[in-house]
């Protein structure tokens, strides 16, 4: 089996990274490309026997399962330039969440998947977001299943949960980790400890309560309960958090929300700029 991933910016190269580190493929079975080839080449160095293909007509047609990696505006006119190459018995995955399986499968007759994967996955832990064409058969299912499940803890979502699914795995991490930034920076300001110790502290507290949940010792609430104690220190700090919190995190999915319906508009309009290539009727 041969995976060819097209795009090696960030998540694309976690992906790689995630994959090989997995061991549920050998490097020699990915065959990698990006807009900016240097830096194809560079994950070349670190993992020699990756194949670098300049040419993306033979990455295409050389691949069973095609990675698009890609920016969601430039996904439809790439698969448009090489409409000839998605034939039905390749797997086409998209990783981003505002073209839905349906708009790809109405333009290639390929197999489609969406897979949206988390920063966390490099660590071969978090979720990854399923959505599975109605093209996919029970085998590209299963496939695309247990890749997923090599590096993360894949769950299929349905449409119209996509962008919050995505909110909560993808973006959570950045979202959490300015939040613990801001934690930090308060400690400093506050009191005399230092950046770095007070980083160490955060970092090491935040692995520990992952722990904790992973190991289903305790639930949020629960472990809210156990560490809050009646007139103590944490509860005072809580106070403060439920008089400050307010609406923001209401007001963060409201924001990404706005900013992905502006990229579901672009991406529809690309989409129904001519007839659908495909008809499956």
């Amino acid at each position: 089996m041969k995976i060819g991933i097209i795009g090696t910016g960030n998540m694309g190269t976690i992906l790689i990274k995630a994959m090989i580190k997995t061991s549920i493929i050998d490097p020699n079975q990915l065959v990698i490309t990006n807009r900016t080839i240097d830096k194809a080449y560079t994950l070349k160095k670190t993992y020699p026997s990756i194949h670098v293909e300049e040419n993306v007509n033979i990455l295409l047609s050389s691949s069973d399962i095609i990675f698009l990696c890609i920016k969601p505006l430039d996904i439809q006119p790439f698969i448009k330039q090489y409409k000839e190459q998605f034939t039905e018995e390749k797997i086409v995955v998209s990783i981003t969440s505002p073209i839905s399986v349906e708009q790809l499968e109405s333009y290639i007759p390929s197999q489609c998947v969406r897979l949206i994967p988390s920063i966390t996955n490099r660590a071969l832990a978090g979720v990854s977001l399923l959505t599975f064409g109605e093209s996919c058969s029970d085998t590209t299912m299963e496939v695309i299943t247990r890749l997923a499940d090599s590096f993360s803890s894949p769950i299929r979502i349905e449409e119209e949960i996509t962008r919050v699914s995505s909110d909560i795995v993808s973006c959570g991490p950045a979202f959490f980790s300015y939040l613990t930034q801001r934690f930090i920076d308060g400690a400093v300001a506050e009191t005399s400890i230092t950046r770095e110790k007070a980083t160490e502290l955060a970092s090491q507290m935040l692995i520990g309560l992952g722990e904790l949940l992973n190991q289903d010792i305790y639930t949020l609430p629960s472990l809210q309960e156990k560490v809050c104690v009646k007139g103590g220190v944490t509860g005072e700090g809580i106070k403060v958090l439920e008089a400050n919190v307010g609406t923001m995190f209401e007001d963060l999915f409201k924001a990404t929300h706005v900013k992905y319906d502006e990229d579901v508009t672009e991406t529809t309009k690309q989409f129904s700029s001519q007839h659908n290539i495909l008809d499956r009727k």
